[in-house]
């Protein structure tokens, strides 16, 4: 009597692509090929790898579109820099899909990005110099100048919480946080400025500089709460 192999013993003939992309990825990862360095020319991967130049081309291009390489038509590949920000900035069309396929992700992403930047001012009000201080009253006066210009003032807004998520000197948090922002200001930058919030929004945020400079935590953490919670509520789009 012949016995059926469980469904998680079965040999699977994996594509030869998928096993190039592997051994090009020990590549990048065994920093064999480093950031910056060009890719080997298409034959000498035939070679080395002894497959089809379909084979070949078929795990470059998979590289491409992982942003682990840039390929530039007439030119040979290179290796990209590979950094936090790098990385999410490959999810950037993935996530735009995501908060477009239900009306709640737009709710999850305000919930993280409240959580990020609760955390981001705790660590402000430790750790803020008196140049970082200087450095958020500007952003705040700049802003200021910005009254009735919506574009530069949201990203002069977006300026002034990404120089608070830089204080926690983590690379992870600001590429994060500059993920979340993105995010939200472009899949619903019209929903993101109204004029007769600005002056509210320039109040809110030199509340918050005075109490990172005053060390006063829960006065800081309350403040950016509000101003979150606000905005959350403000721009909810309506039918």
């Amino acid at each position: 009597m012949t016995r059926t192999a469980p469904n998680d013993d079965k040999i699977v003939r994996r594509k030869l692509s998928d096993q190039v992309l592997e051994r090009l990825h020990d590549m990048i990862r065994s920093h064999e090929l480093k950031p910056g360095d060009f890719m080997p020319s298409e034959r000498a991967l035939m070679d080395r790898f002894g497959v089809g130049r379909p084979a070949v081309r078929e795990a470059l291009q998979s590289l491409h579109n992982s942003g682990l390489i840039t390929i530039n038509h007439g030119e040979r590949s290179r290796v990209n820099e590979i950094n936090p920000a790098t990385v999410l900035h490959q999810s950037d069309e993935l996530a735009r899909l995501v908060l477009s396929s239900a009306p709640g992700n737009l709710d999850h992403l305000k919930h993280a990005r409240q959580m990020f930047e609760l955390g981001m001012v705790r660590v402000a009000v430790e750790k803020a110099t008196a140049a970082d201080i200087a450095s958020l009253r500007e952003l705040v006066e700049r802003q200021r100048g910005e009254l009735g210009n919506p574009t530069a003032f949201i990203s002069i807004d977006m300026a002034f919480h990404r120089k608070l998520a830089s204080l926690c000197d983590n690379p992870i948090i600001l590429s994060v946080s500059d993920a979340m922002l993105g995010w939200l200001f472009e899949y619903h930058v019209s929903l993101l400025h109204r004029s007769d919030s600005e002056e509210i929004t320039l109040l809110e945020h030199a509340k918050i500089v005075d109490h990172i400079e005053a060390r006063d935590l829960d006065a800081a953490i309350n403040e950016m709460r509000r101003h979150l919670e606000r905005a959350r509520v403000a721009f909810e789009p309506h039918e």
